[in-house]
């Protein structure tokens, strides 16, 4: 399996944006700010439809919209934090976008390109070059470095952000970075899984490692281990299944892990229960809900 071309170029590429991926979902589940991810995936799209219309790289469009429409949705939101009406808003204006984009790009240009469309909703990680798949490694561990930079300042803005304000922590300064970065995120990983199934890799592993640990920096790199497990996984199934597409395996085997996950902590607090006067298993945090774990600050 690993002496084929698209499977090494596949692997390098996936290990990058799974690493990237989970360490940016982390951040996503905990602030509470899925919505704002799910509404980042479809930006993907109706920017890369845009950039095919327009008759340049796809990727320049994904990129390019992905970030604005990051630091908009930042911009806009109260305290650095995106708004749900905002996001609606803009979700719907984006979709609409998309629908133009899709029938300007069929109508006139998609003769030479017919199966892009497709490709840009469900991914295509086989189909990665050895030039992109480099390209993909690069820019997902220059993101990885900006995230690590704001990576304390960010967890402390989410956890409690009227504390760190008072701190001097320049919370409305991170907000519409951190988006920046997710919307960034959602164009490298639209590469690999597809723009429709992009949210998989940003949510179930970051929110499974969530529940397995209540210590951020565990739950941080925990979440980039098991988005690359998932990764790994997936790409060796559809290799080993062909009738399997590669995007789907990644996203069923990223659900398993979210859904192992529950069903570990659920006989946790069953078994905690049973015991008197033991001290009950906190619930996970709920999005945006997050309590102050130790470790922060």
């Amino acid at each position: 399996m690993l002496s084929h071309p698209f499977i090494q170029h596949a692997l390098i590429a996936g290990t990058s944006i799974a690493v990237l991926s989970g360490l940016v979902g982390y951040f996503v589940v905990l602030r509470g700010q899925v919505f704002a991810g799910d509404a980042l995936s479809h930006t993907a799209y109706a920017g890369a439809l845009a950039a095919l219309a327009a008759g340049v790289d796809l990727r320049f469009g994904l990129f390019a919209a992905t970030i604005a429409v990051g630091l908009i949705l930042g911009l806009l939101g109260g305290r650095g934090a995106a708004d749900d009406v905002v996001i609606g808003t803009t979700f719907a204006w984006v979709l609409g976008l998309g629908v133009f984009f899709l029938a300007l790009y069929t109508t006139h240009t998609s003769t030479g390109n017919s199966t892009a469309s497709v490709t840009v909703l469900f991914g295509s990680i086989f189909g990665i070059s050895a030039g992109a798949a480099a390209t993909a490694a690069w820019i997902a561990a220059g993101l990885v470095v900006v995230l690590l930079v704001i990576a304390r300042p960010l967890l402390y803005a989410s956890l409690d952000p009227a504390v760190a304000a008072a701190r001097g922590v320049p919370v409305r300064l991170l907000g519409p970075l951190f988006l920046a970065v997710v919307g960034a995120t959602a164009a490298e990983t639209t590469q690999a899984v597809g723009a429709l199934l992009l949210f998989g890799l940003l949510a179930a592993p970051p929110a499974a490692a969530q529940r397995l640990t209540d210590r951020p920096w565990s739950a941080f790199a925990l979440s980039a281990v098991l988005a690359v497990a998932a990764m790994w996984i997936g790409i060796t199934l559809a290799y080993a299944v062909p009738q399997l597409p590669a995007s789907f395996t990644i996203m069923a085997v990223s659900t398993a892990i979210y859904g192992t996950a529950l069903a570990v902590t659920a006989g946790r607090r069953r078994r905690e229960r049973r015991v008197p006067g033991a001290t009950p298993i906190p619930a996970p945090s709920a999005a945006g809900t997050a309590r102050t774990p130790p470790g922060c600050g």
